[in-house]
C-alpha cells in the first residue's frame, strides 16, 4: 500500500459519513428552531417539550444502538476474511433482532412513558408538550431500529456511501416533513407541535425503503444469492449466534450506561427551570455538533480496524488508529475556533428569544474544552467497535458513568445545593459532563495495545 493508500481509504469511508452526518444535527436544530418560532406558547416552554420528548426517544433508542455497533463490527471482520455467508447472516440477524425489540417498544410504550416520566420535573406545560410528542414519533420504532443495523451493516461493508445516502433521504425527508407538517404552506396551516414527530415518523419509514432497495439492488445478487426465509431463519443458528448475542449483551450495557449520563443530564436541568431546561438543551446540541465530524472518521476507524483484524493484519491496524486520530483531533481543533467566533449566531438560529439566547451565552466557555477530550473519546469509540471489543467499551462506559453522576453530586453538595443560584448549578452539570468524556477517553487509551493490537490477533 502506498504512504498515502491509506489516508484516501480513511477519506474515501469519513467524506460520506461527515456529509451525512452534518444534516443530523440540522435535523434536530430545525426541530428546536421550529419550536422556538411558533407562535403558540413561550419558546422555552415549547423548546422544553421537544428536549424532554427527545430525551424519551434516547432513553429507548440509545439503550439499542448495539444494533448498529455490533452489526458494523462483526460485518467489517466477516468483510475482512471474505466470509459473504457471515456477511448476510449479520444484516439478517440485526434486522431481526431490532424488528422484535421494536414490536415490545410500541406494546409496553404507554407503561415506559410513565415510567420515564416520573424521572422528570419539569412544568406542567412542558410534559404535556413532551407525551405528545412521544406517542406520535414511537410508531417509527420499527423503521428506526432496523435502520440502526442496516447502517451498521453498510458501514462494515465499507459502503459508507450507502449509509451516507439513506441519512439523506431520512434527514432531508424529516427536516422538509416537520417545517410544512408544524407551520404549513400554502393553503395548508400546518398541524402545529404535532407535525414535528410526525415528519419524523414519514421521514424513518421512508429511510427504511430506501435502505431496502439499494440492498436487493447493490447486494442482491453478491451477497444474498437465492436467500430464502429458510436461510434467514437459519442465520439465527450455529456458531457465531452466540458471538453475535455475547457482543450485543455487552453494547447493551454500555448504552445502558450512555442513555443514564444523558438522561441524567436533562432530568437535573429541568430542576433548574424551563429557561435553563432549554438553555442545556442547546448547550448539548452545540457540545455535541463537532462530533458529527468527528464521528466520520470513527465510522472509517472501525470499518477499517475491523476489515484489517479480519485479514489479521496488525501493522495496518497499528497505522490506521494513528491516522484516524490525526484527521479526528483536527477536526476537534477546528471547532473550537467555530465556537469561539460563532457560538451566539448559531443560537440565534435554534431560537429567536432574547432570554434563551443570552441564558446560553453565559456558558459559552464549556465549548473550547469539549472538542479536544470528545473527539477522543468519540474516536476510541470507532476504533473498539471495529476490534468488537465490546467488554472494553462496556467497562469503559460504566466508569463514565459513576463518574458523572458522582462529580455532580459531590460538587453540587460542596459549592451548589437547591438554595444556588441555578445558572450556577447548570455550570456544575456542564463540569460532571466534561468529567464522564475525559474518563470514556482515558479508559480506553490505556487498555488500547491490549484490546485492539493484541487479544483480536491471538489464535
Amino acid at each position: 500500500m502506498a504512504k498515502d493508500g491509506l489516508n484516501r481509504d480513511i477519506l474515501s469511508l469519513a467524506g460520506p459519513s461527515i456529509l451525512a452526518n452534518i444534516t443530523v444535527p440540522i435535523v434536530g436544530m430545525v426541530d428546536i428552531a421550529v419550536a422556538g418560532h411558533m407562535p403558540l406558547g413561550e419558546a422555552a416552554t415549547l423548546i422544553g417539550g421537544i428536549s424532554i420528548g427527545t430525551m424519551l426517544f434516547d432513553l429507548l433508542y440509545w439503550n439499542f444502538g448495539f444494533l448498529r455497533v455490533g452489526t458494523g463490527g462483526l460485518t467489517a471482520q466477516a468483510y475482512g476474511r471474505g466470509d459473504k455467508a457471515e456477511m448476510a447472516s449479520t444484516l439478517c440477524r440485526g434486522v431481526g433482532l431490532s424488528m422484535v425489540i421494536a414490536a415490545v417498544i410500541l406494546i409496553l410504550q404507554v407503561p415506559f412513558v410513565k415510567l420515564a416520566m416520573l424521572m422528570v420535573d419539569s412544568s406542567e406545560e412542558v410534559r404535556s408538550l413532551a407525551l405528545e410528542y412521544f406517542h406520535i414519533r414511537v410508531w417509527a420504532a420499527p423503521a428506526t431500529l432496523s435502520l440502526m443495523a442496516i447502517k451498521g451493516w453498510f458501514i462494515g461493508m465499507q459502503d459508507t456511501v450507502s449509509s451516507m445516502f439513506t441519512d439523506l433521504v431520512v434527514n432531508g425527508v424529516n427536516i422538509a416533513g416537520s417545517i410544512i407538517l408544524a407551520l404549513g404552506v400554502g393553503s395548508f396551516e400546518g398541524l402545529g407541535f404535532p407535525g414535528i414527530s410526525l415528519g419524523t415518523v414519514i421521514a424513518q419509514y421512508s429511510g427504511l425503503l430506501f435502505a431496502f432497495v439499494v440492498i436487493a439492488f447493490k447486494y442482491g445478487r453478491d451477497i444474498f444469492p437465492g436467500y430464502t426465509p429458510v436461510k434467514i431463519v437459519s442465520s439465527f443458528s450455529g456458531g457465531q449466534i452466540g458471538r453475535f448475542f455475547v457482543v450485543n449483551t455487552d453494547l447493551f450495557i454500555r448504552s445502558i450506561c450512555l442513555v443514564a449520563v444523558y438522561v441524567g443530564f436533562t432530568s437535573i436541568s429541568a430542576k433548574f427551570g424551563d429557561l435553563l431546561l432549554s438553555t442545556g438543551a442547546i448547550m448539548m446540541k452545540l457540545l455535541l455538533l463537532f462530533s458529527y465530524f468527528t464521528d466520520g472518521f470513527a465510522f472509517a476507524g472501525e470499518a477499517l480496524v475491523g476489515k484489517y483484524i479480519g485479514m489479521k493484519d496488525i501493522h495496518s491496524t497499528r497505522r490506521t488508529v494513528g491516522k484516524v486520530f490525526i484527521w479526528s483531533m483536527s477536526i476537534g481543533m477546528s471547532f473550537i475556533l467555530i465556537y469561539l467566533l460563532c457560538g451566539t449566531p448559531i443560537v440565534k438560529v435554534l431560537t429567536s428569544d432574547a432570554d434563551v439566547v443570552e441564558s446560553c451565552r453565559q456558558f459559552f466557555v464549556w465549548l473550547l474544552p469539549m472538542p479536544l477530550i470528545g473527539c477522543a473519546a468519540f474516536t476510541w469509540d470507532g476504533i473498539y467497535v471495529g476490534a468488537t471489543a465490546s467488554k472494553e467499551m462496556r467497562d469503559s462506559t460504566i466508569w463514565c458513568m459513576v463518574g458523572f453522576f458522582a462529580s455532580w453530586f459531590i460538587m453540587d453538595a460542596i459549592f451548589g445545593g437547591p438554595d444556588a443560584d441555578p445558572a450556577f448549578r447548570l455550570n456544575l452539570l456542564l463540569g460532571a459532563y466534561f468529567v464522564h468524556l475525559f474518563i470514556r477517553a482515558l479508559y480506553q487509551t490505556v487498555l488500547y495495545k491490549k484490546a485492539i493490537l493484541s487479544r483480536p490477533f491471538e489464535v
